[in-house]
């Protein structure tokens, strides 16, 4: 077990009260579970998420902490929040990263995989893409 691991797992889901597909609007909130499975305690600095819908419309998010905090982890602790994003189409994709100090000064990237945001009933929720 590396120092410096840190598990993501992300859930999503189409909030269909907030959207309207008329205008082009697709809300979506997805779950992240953040776990220090390292054996140094960890703080998430900041984020980078890259949001893409079906069109290739593409946003980029950049910014401190999470939901407004900056969680320090202990080996086995982990964080879990839920937030959101709009698209201006159906479905799209979500893929980023997380920077984290560790107590000892080891700075480290951690990415997160692409994941779905799909508003149909397809079953395509939650689907990690490879």
């Amino acid at each position: 077990m590396s120092d410096y691991a840190v598990q993501i797992e992300v859930l999503p889901q189409y909030v269909a009260e907030q959207s309207n597909p008329l205008q082009e609007v697709f809300a979506f909130a997805y779950t992240v579970t953040v776990t220090n499975m390292g054996t140094v305690p960890a703080q998430l600095i900041s984020r980078q998420w890259v949001i893409q819908d079906e069109r290739g419309h593409t946003d980029e998010v950049n910014g401190l902490g999470v939901v407004g905090q900056q969680p320090l982890l202990r080996p086995g602790e982990s964080f879990q929040y839920t937030s959101g994003c709009r698209l201006r189409a159906p479905s799209g994709t979500m893929r980023g990263s997380y920077f984290f100090v560790a107590e000892d000064g080891h700075k480290f990237d951690v990415p997160i995989k692409a994941f779905v945001l799909e508003s149909s009933t397809s079953g395509l929720t939650g689907r990690t893409l490879h």
